[in-house]
């Protein structure tokens, strides 16, 4: 039987919010598990909707305590975008789902390649660029 789970991660540059918490929610990574079909015994699978998952990071105040926490796929899918109005250049946004793919993150363990290192050479002013005389 084919899995009906989707987990990925959600990248926010910035805190956000989410419908039904009080609290801003800090930038980072979230792991996000979707659920693509209606569970089985479903009592009516035609209205059921798709619900994402979001695995929260803990609090200062609760190191210790894992939270998730349930909200429609469109709720994030509207943070998503609002995030990455946030004014931030293009290049950064790049970079993050750059740094987000698995594969991505591979080549660069084979290649002894750290994100700092990769963030180090997306910051820094490259000799010969355009606009730089010479």
């Amino acid at each position: 039987m084919q899995s009906t789970m989707l987990e990925t991660t959600a990248i926010f540059l910035k805190a956000f919010e989410a419908p039904g918490l009080s609290d801003m929610l800090p930038a980072g990574e979230y792991a996000v598990q979707v659920e693509l079909q209606a569970p089985p015994g479903h009592a009516d699978p035609g209205r059921w909707k798709a619900s994402v998952l979001v695995k929260l990071h803990p609090t200062p105040g609760s190191p210790g305590l894992s939270r998730t926490m349930t909200i429609s796929l469109a709720d994030l899918e509207h943070a998503l975008a609002m995030d990455k109005l946030s004014g931030q250049p293009l290049a950064d946004f790049v970079l993050e789902e750059m740094l987000a793919d698995p594969m991505v993150r591979l080549f660069m363990k084979s290649d002894g390649v750290t994100e700092d290192d990769l963030r180090r050479l997306h910051t820094e002013p490259r000799a010969g660029a355009i606009g730089e005389g010479g």
